[in-house]
């Protein structure tokens, strides 16, 4: 059980000298939980250790890619022998033609273009969505979150909510101007909004599953309904998959609901713990990209020989088995938190997406359910503070925010789920102590 943070203080306390906040991401400051961020030397398995030795169970799994466990033995070793042969040569390689081809027969693109993160997956897919379409606006979703794109910040999910960052500062007014915010799961609010800019309309980008405002599933048909509205109104219909890609089943989210979008976004597992993403789709959209088309788009250590690398080994080892375990993992961790939350009569909504799930300290249980980003907003904030550092003091590492989702690793055993639902009765308890 972690007992002391020295180590971590006093490396926060510099990293702060040299860094804003004293991070290089937001939400790893602890801001909406308080108290000293964890700064950790190595992972194991389902396990993560801290400068100060202390060692947790991970539910964070690097916010999504981890999803073997930390330091797999196949993936370490794919790695290893591609670093000895170098770490980047500015030309192309065979590790991304290898890993372009494997995400081509795991999903329903013709082509893909590799990147380096989330963020610039969607940030290019919105350009080559413009070019193609030559229209300039683009439908979001408040509480989804596309990576720190300019005009994607509005009302977005993530660490903007997690912070209570007003608005978009930084953001000008102009690069907003294109983008068209609307209630998740809202069908009339798309219909409204293709009626009055329908001709206008270059793309409508949504989250294939919503993470980054906790868990929140399509309902309702909701993405085949903005495919179709895409469809008869010449718009793009592009499936943010950074989060769901590769991690829900092989194919993401499209292998739960088939819709087939005119464009997708990947990150995370593809890069096995190394900085990679992709954006890819039809191929007559994808033929406008440069240098086969106009619209330009390019990166130094895109497709990087050693991220390439990590993110092939780690689809590979992804089977049916290993993502049937992620599944029976994150449903027995669903039981064991209701379990003890119900035991101290804490009210909670507890909403997945295949493995990836959220616990929502919602003020009441009657007829509760988050389907938006104004429900997902209502919560007991405090609650989950307290419930979170109760967790970290039993040895257990949950995602540092109540508007994120939980990760699983195939690594976790019967130990590690023991290990869970021992920290699990001291956390309900801490928030059952918050008054609502």
């Amino acid at each position: 059980m972690p007992d002391h943070t020295e180590h971590s203080a006093a490396l926060f306390d510099r990293a702060s000298a040299v860094t804003p906040g004293g991070v290089n991401s937001p939400v790893r400051a602890f801001r909406a939980v308080g108290g000293v961020p964890r700064f950790m030397t190595s992972g194991d398995g389902s396990h993560i250790t801290d400068v100060d030795g202390n060692r947790y169970l991970d539910l964070v799994c690097s916010w999504g890619p981890m999803l073997l466990g930390h330091a797999h033995p196949e993936v370490t070793a794919a790695v290893q022998a591609a670093v000895a042969r170098g770490t980047s040569y500015g030309t192309p390689t065979e590790p991304e033609v290898l890993l372009g081809e494997e995400i081509v027969a795991r999903t329903p693109v013709d082509k893909v273009r590799l990147v380096s993160s989330g963020t610039e997956a969607t940030m290019s897919a919105l350009r080559l969505a413009r070019g193609f379409t030559g229209r300039a606006k683009i439908v979001k979703f408040a509480g989804c979150y596309h990576g720190h794109v300019d005009a994607l910040l509005a009302q977005a999910g993530s660490g903007v909510i997690t912070l209570g960052i007003p608005g978009t500062p930084g953001v000008t007014e102009a690069t907003t101007a294109d983008t068209i915010v609307l209630p998740y799961n809202d069908q009339a609010a798309v219909t409204a909004a293709f009626a009055e800019y329908g001709d206008q309309i270059a793309a409508v980008i949504t989250e294939a599953s919503p993470g980054n405002m906790g868990v929140v599933p399509p309902r309702d048909n909701f993405n085949a309904f903005l495919a179709k509205t895409c469809t008869d109104n010449g718009a793009l219909f592009i499936s943010d998959e950074v989060m769901t890609g590769f991690r829900i089943t092989k194919s993401g989210w499209y292998g739960v609901d088939g819709v087939r979008p005119d464009l997708m976004t990947f990150g995370k597992v593809m890069g096995g713990g190394f900085p990679a993403a992709a954006f890819g789709g039809r191929a007559d959209v994808m033929a406008h990209l440069a240098p086969e088309g106009s619209v330009y788009q390019a990166g130094t250590l895109s497709g990087n020989p050693i991220a390439t690398t990590a993110g092939l080994t780690t689809l590979r080892l992804a089977t049916d088995e290993v993502y049937a375990k992620l599944d029976r993992t994150a449903l027995t961790i669903q039981s064991l938190v209701s379990t003890a939350l119900d035991k101290e009569g804490v009210p909670h909504v507890i909403q997945a997406a295949g493995n990836l799930f959220s616990v929502f300290f919602v003020e009441s249980e009657e007829n509760a359910v988050i389907k938006n980003f104004g429900d997902a907003g209502a919560q007991v904030l405090p609650r989950f503070g307290a419930f979170f550092h109760a967790m970290l003091d039993g040895g257990v590492y949950l995602p540092p925010s109540a508007f994120e989702a939980w990760f699983v690793s195939s690594a976790i055993d019967d130990d590690g789920l023991a290990e869970i639902e021992s920290a699990l009765a001291p956390a309900a308890a801490a928030a059952a102590a918050v008054q609502s």
